[in-house]
């Protein structure tokens, strides 16, 4: 059995980072897939690449005469970076790299990668990507490499579909752009409207610091959920239940439940048993062979509605009865944000599930992998609206397939959407930016942090003795920043919208926001976003 640590440390990470992974590192190596000779064919043009020639540049440093047209399109810098890039080797062993290309996502993305990198005789490249993966992986010598994919691959040659991938880099750049230029229109739009309001007087408070609530930590077992109650001194509190994303558990916004907890409220913090860090090592022991079943997307929020009433139902009245629970809140990330969403209203359209899936290649969405999992489920499905809910705070969530437009309106209760510019995994035009407009409640907020990734609000450098090595375009310029902002709006909000104190109303003005906001990783609050096309 897998340990505690590799479970609850490295893989906490490791299946919502290892789409974008191995999707990056055949991406980068498309040059390179080969045997002997690599065909690059646009259209009718085509010229190839000796395998030979690449090893040759990377034992020696000096590019090959067949080489040198390379010169023409890449810097020093880039080509030393290609260059180190065909012999490093990615820290993944084989079971891991076998397990997942033979789940459901992994062979939808050998399909997208097949649609570019080609055998020799034009068919899709997605089987001996897989087969030559597998391979390098558990070769001792090498390791998965770029190189000794080479070494593996079971064809002579294989075809790389320029014009193919030129469709891909144009849309990949064409979202970069787009994200940008929303971006900069919100900001104005939140600069405008702040230009007649009053300043607030935050003065007296700092969001980002505990607040003065001694609270104390309850593991519950009466529960069905795996739960940790975050649990304050006084009565009636307002309850907030925290959901994780996939591939984490009770620690990935254990930060956040105890700021909360010391701003007062009480935090039920949950572990979703189809689609935390045990069902990945499961995965990978062989135990299951999906990295998420379809059921799971309709047994999250449905959990969620079971704890509420299974914590009504408490033995012991001295807790039950310190929990209002009628006056509930919702806060997730990713995965946990899709089930945020469904609790607070969100419904389901499988119209828009219909335009957009199965997911393309050039659509650059890995987390319609997720959404695309749901037409396949018994329908009519069940209600996944808890009328106990009454704020909700989405953090980097999916929905833009799964909900669309029409089922977003649904949303009747106040909801902060959070979004990071630079995430890559539910991307933040798609997934956050456009979704927030769909949204009809007065009461809406959105949260943008630019530069803010997928993992900004969540990854804890001190969680480990060994964390994970994630590069710096994952963890975005300062996770501790993106945290502080998360810590201070969601308190703001909340206490708003959940503890009903109007005192808090302040927090939630453009002023507040500019005194907040570091140039590091600049923050916007907007409440009506008008994107432009």
């Amino acid at each position: 059995m897998l340990t505690r640590f590799w479970l609850n440390r490295r893989l906490r990470f490791l299946f919502i980072t290892a789409v974008t992974g191995l999707l990056q590192l055949l991406l980068l190596t498309t040059p390179v897939l080969g045997v002997e000779r690599i065909y690059a064919s646009f259209g009718p043009l085509e010229r190839y690449i000796e395998v030979a020639d690449l090893k040759t540049y990377v034992d020696t440093g000096e590019l090959p005469n067949s080489l040198s047209f390379l010169r023409r399109f890449l810097s020093p810098e880039r080509l030393e970076r290609l260059r180190s890039g065909l012999s490093t080797s990615a820290n993944i062993d084989v079971v891991t790299v076998s397990r997942f290309l033979y789940t459901t996502q992994g062979e939808a993305i050998l399909q997208w990668l097949g649609e570019l990198i080609q055998t020799q005789g034009r068919q899709n490249g997605a089987l001996g990507i897989r087969g030559s993966l597998i391979l390098a992986a558990a070769d001792p010598d090498g390791g998965l490499n770029a190189l000794n994919v080479l070494k593996h691959f079971p064809t002579q040659g294989v075809r790389v579909d320029l014009q193919t991938l030129l469709g891909v880099a144009r849309a990949a750049t064409n979202q970069i752009n787009q994200t940008q230029a929303v971006t900069t229109q919100i900001h104005e739009q939140a600069s405008y409207v702040g230009d007649g309001v009053a300043k607030a007087d935050v003065s007296a408070r700092d969001l980002t610091s505990p607040g003065p609530s001694v609270w104390q930590l309850l593991t519950l077992t009466e529960t069905s959920l795996p739960t940790d109650l975050y649990l304050p001194a006084g009565d009636t509190l307002p309850l907030v239940v925290v959901s994780h994303g996939l591939g984490g558990d009770r620690t990935t916004l254990a930060y956040l439940a105890e700021h909360l907890a010391s701003h007062g409220f009480a935090v039920a913090v949950v572990e979703h048993s189809g689609s935390n860090n045990e069902q990945i090592g499961a995965l990978l022991g062989g135990e299951v062979g999906e990295v998420v079943e379809p059921e799971e997307m309709v047994r999250r929020p449905l959990d969620i509605q079971t704890l509420l009433t299974e914590l009504d139902a408490l033995r012991d009245p001295t807790l039950r009865d310190r929990l209002d629970f009628q006056n509930v809140g919702v806060l997730g990330h990713s995965m946990g944000g899709y089930t945020t969403l469904a609790l607070a209203g969100a419904t389901v359209d499988l119209d828009t599930l219909e335009q957009s899936c199965p997911p393309q290649i050039k659509q650059l969405n890995l987390s319609l992998l997720l959404q695309c999992l749901v037409p396949s489920l018994p329908q009519p499905l069940p209600e996944l609206h808890d009328d106990r809910v009454k704020a909700a705070i989405a953090i980097n969530p999916l929905d833009s397939a799964v909900f669309g437009p029409a089922g977003m309106a649904n949303i009747k209760i106040p909801t902060m959407i959070v979004s990071g510019s630079a995430d890559t995994v539910t991307p933040a035009l798609a997934e956050q930016l456009r979704p927030f407009t769909w949204l009809q409640v007065p009461e809406r907020y959105l949260l943008l942090i630019e530069g803010g990734t997928h993992f900004s609000a969540i990854y804890d450098s001190q969680g480990s003795e060994d964390p994970i090595a994630l590069p710096e375009e994952a963890l975005g310029p300062n996770p501790q920043l993106a945290q502080d902002y998360v810590k201070a709006m969601s308190v703001a909000f909340l206490k708003t919208y959940l503890a009903e104190d109007d005192t808090y109303r302040q927090y939630l003005d453009p002023s507040h926001i500019a005194g907040l906001s570091q140039p590091e990783l600049p923050m916007v609050l907007a409440r009506n976003v008008m994107i432009e096309d």
